[in-house]
């Protein structure tokens, strides 16, 4: 019969996994603990058949900036939109590649635009400034705006979305992407007609 220190230790492991996983969920970042709410993704696209794809709910908030942004507004565009947190080092290392990727194609009619998750406005705004991003990016404080996407859900920080030009899903990049991987799929959306 095992002691009762073995069962503590063995009960201990299940709660402690729990712990990791609602951590991973975050709440507003702190100096102390900014990367434990990462939540993984090996950077895997998933490309949407045409007759596949699903709209999202209305997205429409504030963006970092205070001004009102409705993804509807977007509708005729290719619009790549990144989930991302200034607590999230993948994201801190992808942004360079976003913004990238937003001047090149934006002549092309694609637009970016950020979904800032469960973050403190100055860091998002000062993350914003370091790496020179010009695209805005909706402030979803408390994660409700996420729930928007539930139909095509991101499932990670960092992830991207690309909506065709009807404003349905087209590609999912679930964890960090590069410009080897995004550049080819916006490419391939925006030439559809």
């Amino acid at each position: 019969m095992p002691g009762v220190k073995a069962v503590a230790a063995r009960a201990g492991l299940p709660l402690a996994a729990c712990l990791l996983l609602a951590g991973c969920a975050g709440g507003q970042a702190s100096p102390g603990d900014a990367d434990n709410r990462f939540i993984g993704g090996d950077g895997t696209a998933q490309t949407i058949a045409a007759a596949d794809r699903k709209a999202v709910g209305p997205v429409e908030g504030t963006t970092l900036d205070g001004e009102p942004l409705k993804l509807a507004d977007y509708r005729g565009k290719v619009v790549v939109v990144n989930f991302w947190a200034s607590w999230c080092a993948p994201c801190r290392g992808e942004a360079p590649t976003l913004q990238k990727l937003s001047d090149e194609h934006k002549p092309r009619g694609v637009e970016f635009v950020g979904v800032n998750f469960k973050d403190a406005r100055d860091q998002a705004l000062a993350m914003e400034r370091t790496f020179k991003i010009t695209y805005p990016s909706l402030f979803d404080a408390d994660g409700r705006l996420m729930l928007s996407f539930r139909e095509v859900p991101p499932n990670a920080v960092p992830s991207t979305l690309i909506f065709d030009r009807q404003g349905r899903v087209a590609v999912r990049i679930i964890g960090a992407t590069t410009y080897s991987t995004l550049n080819p799929l916006i490419t391939r959306i925006a030439a559809e007609r």
